[in-house]
């Protein structure tokens, strides 16, 4: 009997203070719906012009968004449209990639700004189009045990529509 009590007594008092411990204050402002913070992207974009000569052709390009943060916890995607692709007009190759007849490949030289490069002989057209896409560490889908997580390597190894379909990016 004094086991029934005390178990009793015991239940109250942890529901008393239970109760009484939590207070309601101000509600906030609505959260973004899964995701604690924003994916960045880039507009597809061509070089005005290639540096560089004979096997290191290069050009770099404004990327505000590649912050340290995101470049040294994140995950950063880039990918290529190349003119003459041999299969064809809607071939969008994540980097880095072998095509038209040399590697393409992009790097981070300094926050803020994303180079990218290929080895032609040749100096490459004008005409190619390239994307980046930025996920910062602090989004749920790149933190381990969480829904939908997914590793640096699977985000790496998607396609450019997956990719795009996971973050409700527009093609």
């Amino acid at each position: 009997m004094k086991t029934a009590f005390r178990t009793l007594f015991l239940f109250a008092a942890i529901s008393a203070f239970t109760f009484t411990a939590c207070q309601k204050g101000p509600e906030g402002p609505q959260g973004p719906a899964g995701q604690s913070a924003p994916v960045y992207y880039s507009e597809w974009f061509s070089p005005a012009a290639w540096s560089g000569g004979s096997g290191e052709w290069f050009f770099a390009a404004s990327a505000p968004d590649l912050t340290e943060d995101i470049v040294e916890r994140g995950v950063i995607l880039a990918y290529v449209w190349l003119a003459g692709d041999i299969y064809g007009a809607t071939t969008v190759r994540p980097l880095p990639a072998y095509a038209v007849g040399a590697n393409w490949d992009f790097l981070i030289h300094q926050y803020g700004s994303i180079e990218f490069e290929t080895d032609m002989f040749a100096p490459p057209v004008t005409a190619h189009k390239f994307r980046f896409i930025a996920i910062p560490g602090t989004i749920p889908a790149l933190k381990s045990g969480s829904p939908g997580y997914r590793s640096k390597e699977e985000l790496k190894s998607m396609s450019y529509k997956e990719v795009c379909k996971l973050y409700n990016i527009p093609e």
